[in-house]
């Protein structure tokens, strides 16, 4: 009975020992990982600002986070201002979240300084394999639903279904509601990061 306990022992410290080495070695590889995944990301962003945004040569002037309460949920928005080089503003670009059909649709969406969409790109999505690629494309210029040009202040962004002006994605009305909401209220969060910008400027 005793050489069972003993061999129970050195079983459970065996099992332990294996255990912090192998979270001591993930935990060196997302160290190593850690800066190139990152890297990456920030670049996705940055070619992401300069497609939404129109423009090969910009200048991101300001990155702010703005708050906002969306069905009693704290959503956060994160607004970069952008210039050209000679410091004139181009607007914004702004990454935005909505809850679309198979979970969170993030977009990148770029305004020009009166509010007009400029472009945008799907920074990540949950959906139906295929929705994705579809949204990329389907409200850009040339697209059946396209986007680019209109200005959220004339109204909210619908789909015709709600008595909107834009044509949802073929039988994905859900995925169209959701990619519209993170339109529309990016373009709230633009509005309201600029009024701060001018109320900083006037307290100055």
């Amino acid at each position: 009975m005793e050489k069972m306990k003993s061999s129970l022992t050195n079983m459970v410290m065996i099992l332990v020992g294996f255990a912090l080495i192998i979270a001591a070695l993930l935990a060196w590889v997302n160290h190593l990982t850690e800066g190139p995944i990152a890297a990456k990301a920030e670049k996705t962003l940055a070619d992401g600002i300069k497609t939404v945004m129109g423009a090969k040569s910009l200048q991101v002037t300001g990155n702010d986070t703005v708050r906002q309460t969306i069905d009693d949920k704290e959503a956060v928005f994160v607004v970069h201002e952008t210039a050209d080089k000679s410091g004139k503003p181009l607007g914004a670009a702004v990454e935005s979240t909505s809850l679309g059909f198979g979970g969170d649709l993030k977009v990148l969406v770029g305004f020009a300084p009166d509010g007009s969409i400029l472009g945008y790109t799907i920074l990540q999505h949950s959906e139906t394999p295929g929705l994705g690629a579809k949204a990329q494309t389907w409200f850009q210029k040339g697209g059946k639903g396209n986007i680019i040009g209109m200005n959220p202040s004339q109204g909210d962004l619908t789909v015709s279904k709600d008595g909107g002006e834009v044509d949802a994605i073929t039988a994905s009305t859900i995925t169209s509601r959701a990619f519209l909401n993170a339109i529309n209220q990016a373009y709230t969060a633009y509005v309201k990061q600029n009024q701060l910008s001018q109320q900083a400027v006037t307290q100055k």
